[in-house]
């Protein structure tokens, strides 16, 4: 045969073949064009075939057909042996420098990710993300989402993004497996705040009241009291909230200087929090660490960190593990080598835990500056409060108002039982043990008969220094503490010019010494009260 006709054959069939395979890729497209679900289906299915490059391109071209700019693409790595989708805010159009609204960047990059099982919306390492308010709504949303924070997260500064005051700054709601994790950092900024509104209102009973019983999202139902223009509103934010979600996982991240609580849990179960820095100055107020209502299963535990400062902080780092705080009198002896983990600076609570959770196991925890450990205010204004199932310690406490504390409103219903307080190293702490059923904000409350029950607390190996008194047992004339145990209980006084030592106190606390303390601990009343009426409240839950 002519080889020249041969050749032109052979060119005569490659073009119907082109022909037929552009018409064919020409149908899809205008398919696509019809539907663009099924084009955003199929690009995502080619992606976790491993053909990305051709999904991505069909994505490419649908996208700048109708909106003439290219779109970022879905890449693919490896994760534990299996594919999972990433989804980089930098390819959503965030700028990064720290001035720019990268809000709806953030928003789209999310809203992606959302649609894939186990995907992981990415905000790199280097660049500073300025981000308004932003609600990451998971009701519609795949499971066992990452959110690898490695940059910086800053909040607004100007009055005028906030409006009239909002609960939250960033909120990740109704979700059934959300990671964050990384190296990076959540900055609320807060001293903007600070010092326009340093008693803040309303206060964290209220809101648990308020925000629990309906999803709270960034509209205006949030909003209250409007400021004059140019101040920041009287309610400040919560840096961080986790809302209705399951299987909630937060680690390795720094939040700091939010205007409010850092770190909220509000309606979740099996939380975990781990190898998390929590930290504001201590000219902040109610900037609690961590901040925990109706929720349940929930583990905060081990990593070690570096604190902020304040006028009586640590200011070196710890190390891991760690015989010592340099520069500070907060000195563990060589003999007693204790794994730390997350370390607080805070205006209030380091952990504060509220009505409605069980099952809360904390341990491996520095806390301090601050107030403490605590359990409540439970049952402010009349209402019903159920903690049960608490578990402190393995914990590292110093230079706080309180140690491990309950605090409690006149008039609450409900109950407080089954709390365990372990291990735990005080320094410098004014008041180390603390229960007071007596608590208010202010100088307007009064005596009421109804209290919240507090029954079955176990205090265990509570060692170390105080600077005003060891122990505070303030309980219900009505409706007295009763199963108060105190086993190894070491604490000596640190005596200064500025502060005035007192003993222990006890009132209406029944319960037992199951060895000698120091100091003695003589008024605790053995047994339990003639009439005990702790069973009816501790049902009413």
């Amino acid at each position: 045969m002519n080889p020249a006709f041969m050749i032109l054959s052979a060119f005569l069939v490659w073009s119907l073949n082109y022909e037929t395979c552009s018409a064919g890729e020409g149908k899809l497209w205008r398919e696509g064009k019809a539907n663009n679900q099924s084009i955003l289906s199929l690009s995502q299915g080619r992606s976790h075939g491993g053909s990305h490059r051709k999904g991505g391109r069909v994505w490419r071209l649908m996208k700048e057909s109708d909106t003439a700019q290219a779109e970022p693409t879905t890449s693919m790595v490896q994760q534990n042996g299996s594919k999972s989708a990433t989804f980089n805010v930098l390819d959503y159009g965030a700028r990064g420098d720290g001035k720019t609204d990268d809000s709806k960047a953030f928003e789209a990059a999310w809203a992606d990710a959302c649609k894939v099982v186990a995907s992981t919306m990415v905000v790199p390492s280097g660049p500073v993300f300025l981000l308004n308010p932003v609600s990451f709504s998971g009701t519609n949303c795949e499971q066992n989402i990452v959110f690898q924070l490695d940059g910086k997260i800053i909040a607004p500064t100007s009055s005028a993004v906030w409006g009239s005051g909002l609960l939250q700054w960033l909120e990740f709601t109704k979700l059934n497996g959300i990671t964050i994790r990384g190296s990076g950092t959540i900055d609320g900024q807060g001293s903007v705040w600070w010092k326009e509104s340093p008693v803040d209102n309303p206060t964290n009973d209220l809101e648990s009241s308020a925000s629990s019983a309906k999803e709270s999202n960034y509209s205006s139902s949030q909003e209250v009291s409007i400021e004059a223009a140019g101040k920041m509103p009287s309610t400040r934010p919560t840096a961080l909230r986790f809302y209705g979600s399951s299987h909630v996982t937060v680690t390795g991240i720094t939040i700091q200087s939010s205007p409010k609580t850092h770190l909220k849990f509000d309606g979740c179960t099996a939380v975990q929090v781990f190898n998390v820095r929590v930290s504001s100055p201590g000219d902040s107020s109610n900037t609690d660490g961590i901040h925990l209502q109706n929720s349940k299963d929930v583990v905060i535990y081990s990593t070690t960190i570096a604190c902020g400062n304040s006028s009586n902080a640590i200011y070196g780092c710890l190390s891991f593990p760690c015989r010592s705080i340099e520069g500070s009198r907060a000195t563990i002896p060589d003999n007693k080598k204790v794994l730390f983990s997350i370390c607080i600076t805070t205006g209030d609570d380091c952990v504060s835990i509220q009505t409605g959770c069980s099952g809360v196991y904390i341990h491996n925890v520095n806390c301090g500056p601050g107030h403490g450990i605590s359990i409540g205010g439970l049952g402010r204004d009349n209402t019903k409060a159920c903690v049960s199932n608490i578990t402190v310690r393995d914990t590292a406490i110093h230079d706080t108002l309180t140690g491990v504390r309950i605090k409690t409103w006149q008039g609450g219903l409900g109950s407080v039982q089954g709390i365990m307080f372990s291990n735990i190293q005080v320094s410098e702490v004014k008041i180390p043990i603390m229960i007071d059923q007596f608590y208010c904000e202010g100088s307007k409350c009064r005596n009421k008969t109804s209290a919240v029950a507090v029954s079955g607390i176990s205090y265990q190996n509570i060692k170390g220094t105080y600077t005003v008194k060891p122990v505070h047992f303030a309980c219900s004339d009505n409706l007295p503490c009763t199963g108060i145990t105190l086993n190894t209980i070491e604490l000596k006084a640190l005596q200064s010019e500025s502060n005035k030592l007192s003993g222990p106190f006890c009132w209406q606390t029944y319960g037992e010494l199951k060895t000698a303390t120091t100091p003695p601990i003589d008024c605790l009343k053995m047994g339990k009260p003639i009439s005990n009426q702790v069973q009816s409240n501790v049902d009413s839950c």
